[in-house]
């Protein structure tokens, strides 16, 4: 028995109230169990129970044991002056003033067998044999709450952003996109490479994009070599000019080519992310006024210069292809960057409609294929789009992996039936 399990038991009265009486005799009625809390004090608040003829209100700390109510202290803490109730799965020791009920044989033992088998479970997710029992409108809040919560945590990261930045919403944004075109290797990389050019450089150069493709690779210390081709000799040329002049110090951050993609080197990421700022301006203020998603993806699917049609990296020709941004890479940047701000902002300023915005758009966002989603569709759960993809994300990291079937609509759902 863990005190999660004993919280959840008396969260939701899965247990024998027949005759139920504390350890000293006297009869006790549930008449209200309380609220279930998650800071300091008691587990739960606002508890009504009849003891004998009198009833009390106030709250209900539960144990595995009762020594245990000495041994965390609670006798010397004042946050549990207002104690009524102390539940326990095995009553060890003599009470103290505070009513004592025992649950260790008033609890169905198919509860605690489910519970193990879910705590045991090597597979994906623990309850992949029993997740199809679970109802389509326990499925469909649950799917809401897991996205809610992950675009809640996304904004946190958003505010962070902002407060280092003095609020400068664009700032943030160009933080937030530099992170997203770094993909997973490179996000901290291209993150400090974007803190290291203020927007009010890029904005000055924006016309110009050799001059914007010096500064980006410059700053990720790819210009410092000896090169032999005249168009990186050029942008070595200029981004030693643009670094003296701005007084710009380069990236502390090594950008990384070993087991990508040619097509991912953090090169072509790099002069695409140029591109962008190239032919966009105060792109977060276009993307929160744009009405239709089609518009945001034409924004964000940039091709670089013809160089770059030649090369993957400097002084080494390859076959002609164009360095489309793609459509993997524009959905991917819109799940995790667009989406994310344009919820924080709506968050923080009260607004809404931005949230809605957000969620309407993952909706209309091709599914993710990865090793999660991929799992989930091994198991026959739907994956019909971004919104559905980001709920199973978040439930796979934060509940499945962690084993907090307890928290989860679908195992609460599970071991109540």
């Amino acid at each position: 028995m863990t005190e999660r399990l004993l919280q959840f038991i008396w969260q939701f009265q899965y247990f024998n109230k027949s005759e139920l009486s504390a350890v000293t005799g006297e009869t006790v009625q549930v008449i209200t169990p309380g609220q279930y809390n998650t800071n300091q004090g008691p587990d739960f608040a606002q508890a009504k129970i009849k003891i004998g003829d009198t009833t009390w209100a106030g709250t209900v700390e539960l144990h595995t044991r009762t020594s245990e109510w000495n041994k965390h202290d609670h006798h010397h803490d004042s946050n549990y002056n207002n104690v009524v109730l102390h539940v326990v799965w095995e009553n060890d020791t003599t009470s103290n003033n505070i009513p004592v009920i025992e649950l260790r044989e008033r609890v169905p033992k198919i509860l605690l067998q489910r519970y193990e088998e879910l705590m045991n479970s090597p597979a994906f997710i623990a309850c992949e044999k029993s997740i199809q029992t679970v109802q389509d409108i326990t499925w469909k809040s649950w799917k809401e709450r897991l996205l809610a919560e992950r675009l809640l945590r996304k904004a946190k990261a958003v505010d962070d952003y902002l407060l280092q930045n003095n609020y400068h919403w664009e700032e943030t944004f160009w933080w937030l996109l530099a992170r997203s075109f770094g993909m997973k290797v490179n996000a901290d990389a291209f993150e400090a490479i974007a803190r290291s050019i203020p927007l009010t450089i890029l904005a000055k150069q924006k016309h110009q994009i050799h001059q914007l493709e010096a500064l980006l690779l410059g700053q990720a210390g790819l210009l410092d070599n000896k090169f032999e081709e005249d168009y990186p000799k050029l942008l070595r040329k200029e981004y030693y000019f643009q670094k003296s002049k701005h007084k710009l110090k380069p990236s502390p951050v090594p950008v990384l080519f070993l087991r990508m993609r040619p097509g991912n080197f953090p090169t072509i990421r790099l002069v695409q992310l140029a591109k962008l700022v190239h032919e966009s301006a105060h792109l977060f203020s276009k993307i929160k006024d744009a009405d239709s998603l089609e518009d945001v993806k034409q924004w964000l699917d940039v091709t670089a210069n013809d160089y770059w049609h030649y090369h993957y990296r400097f002084d080494e020709l390859s076959s002609f292809k164009e360095k489309k941004l793609g459509i993997f890479m524009v959905d991917n940047i819109i799940i995790n960057t667009v989406v994310p701000a344009l919820f924080a902002y709506g968050s923080y300023y009260g607004e809404q409609k931005y949230k809605d915005k957000a969620l309407q758009w993952l909706g209309e966002s091709a599914s993710e294929n990865n090793s999660i989603t991929r799992g989930f569709h091994s198991i026959g759960i739907e994956n019909k789009n971004a919104y559905d993809s980001q709920a199973l994300i978040e439930l796979k990291n934060e509940y499945c992996d962690k084993k907090r079937c307890l928290d989860c609509s679908a195992g609460n759902s599970i071991l109540r039936h």
